[in-house]
């Protein structure tokens, strides 16, 4: 997946890096959207030294220091920069050069923070290599090699499992079905609360969500198992075989069934992870060949992945009845997935339980970074303001890590991780992506450097 990366990026890469204006850096006559609550303060200066917040205040009654680099920010928008709450890092084994530039694609687009889903010892290696300003990226929170029913085959493994990866320094563990039996998972459940290490991630068939959610899963991916969890009570395909079960299981939900699971998802604080845009593009009737041409940004990847997920997306149409995930795509089933995600998503919503933004990137048709701008229209539709969704993307992953204090608004002392927008995103979801400049731990990047890293990053995919 990593292979479109190529070397002639890594000197852009390294000058950017290591290029970091230590000045001040001041934004100058901004609008900011603090995100604590909606609102915006009006024609504010904001000061940045040593990759930090030191002062926010009246344009007219703040003094800018005499060598600070001055943002003219007459018109615009700063806020506090994005988390992708559900994404995944480079391999073991790849290049310094491809994770830079994997890196720089969140960057580019304002994500500024990254709980990477499924990770390894090179991954911690670069979060440290982040976070001394040796390499330029995001924020990163790093979940722990998958717990499967492979391995954590007894209530043993698993239990060690946990206390390996706590040892490792992983910052949560991540939960994957493959088997998992309820017996392990709760094994796994009662030793990382004992070693104080969140778990998260799929919720294994055996489990269940309402075991999971009674279980205080610290999140779950994808709404995972929702869907089931709401089979009617009365369904004539409870006992039948799995491809029965793909096709019609859709047919025969129980609505008011969401609205329990919803609730009891809140009241146990556990969060949902959604990544919609992602399933849908899993689930829909477009074939990989229209996907591809609707998505610009898949300029950025390797020519071979893209084609990779060309006949990943066809060969799920064809022949039709292909099951995925439980379900089928492209059919009046998929169709009814889709329909029925959207409204346990509403569900969740209006039952006040905790979103936090996520869009399972890079995956297929996924781009990291690029991916936020798909996944924020269908949260809108289905009943999000554009408020609550970015909130979902700045404060609530910062309430999720405990870290309020160091990221997710705009306030003094926080992180300088800032999205500079050419016009308010609290009125259209659709200005987040209107970037006048990124900076990312007090370094700012312009968006003319953003697209000349991005033009040399297309160039090189277009080769592999």
């Amino acid at each position: 997946m990593l292979a479109f990366i190529a070397a002639s990026a890594l000197l852009i890469a390294t000058q950017l890096a290591l290029g970091a204006d230590d000045r001040v850096v001041a934004f100058e006559n901004v609008n900011v959207i603090p995100m604590d609550r909606e609102r915006v303060i009006e024609r504010q200066s904001v000061i940045v030294k040593d990759g930090r917040i030191v002062q926010i205040g009246a344009a007219r009654s703040v003094k800018i220091p005499a060598d600070a680099l001055r943002v003219n920010g007459a018109g615009k928008y700063l806020m506090p920069g994005m988390a992708e709450m559900h994404g995944h890092l480079p391999a073991a084994g790849s290049t310094p050069e491809a994770a830079e530039s994997w890196f720089f694609l969140y960057v580019a687009n304002g994500v500024t923070t990254v709980r990477g889903m499924l990770g390894n010892p090179l991954n911690l290696e670069q979060k440290a290599s982040i976070a001394a300003g040796r390499l330029l990226g995001p924020t990163l929170y790093v979940a722990g090699p998958g717990l499967t029913g492979q391995s954590a085959k007894t209530v043993a493994m698993g239990q060690q499992l946990v206390r390996d990866q706590k040892a490792a320094g992983y910052d949560l563990l991540k939960i994957l079905d493959s088997g998992l039996s309820r017996e392990v998972y709760d094994a796994i459940v009662k030793t990382a609360n004992e070693v104080k290490i969140p778990f998260a991630g799929h919720v294994p068939q055996a489990v269940g969500v309402e075991h999971a959610i009674k279980s205080r899963q610290s999140s779950i991916e994808h709404m995972d198992l929702y869907l089931l969890g709401s089979e009617a009570d009365d369904s004539p395909v409870r006992n039948a075989d799995p491809e029965t079960r793909a096709k019609q299981l859709p047919f025969h939900i129980d609505e008011r069934k969401m609205a329990k699971l919803a609730q009891a998802t809140r009241q146990a604080g556990v969060w949902n992870v959604p990544t919609m845009a992602c399933w849908e593009d899993f689930y829909s009737r477009e074939t990989g060949d229209v996907i591809r041409q609707k998505r610009p940004e898949l300029q950025y990847l390797s020519r071979t992945l893209v084609d990779q997920w060309v006949r990943q997306k066809n060969s799920r149409l064809d022949p039709p009845g292909r099951g995925f995930m439980g379900f089928v795509p492209g059919s009046e089933s998929g169709d009814r997935v889709i329909e029925l995600r959207r409204k346990m998503l509403k569900a969740l919503h209006d039952a006040g339980a905790k979103i936090a933004f996520g869009t399972d990137s890079p995956q297929v048709f996924s781009v990291p970074g690029f991916s936020i701008h798909r996944e924020m229209p269908i949260m809108v539709a289905v009943g999000f303001t554009p408020f609550e969704v970015l909130q979902s993307g700045t404060r609530a992953p910062a309430e999720y890590f405990g870290a309020l204090a160091e990221f997710g608004t705009v306030a003094v002392g926080k992180r300088a991780d800032l999205i500079l927008l050419e016009a308010n995103p609290l009125q259209n979801v659709g200005n987040f992506s209107r970037r006048a400049g990124v900076m990312v731990r007090g370094q700012w990047i312009t968006e003319q450097a953003i697209q000349e890293r991005l033009k040399t990053i297309s160039a090189s995919a277009a080769k592999m």
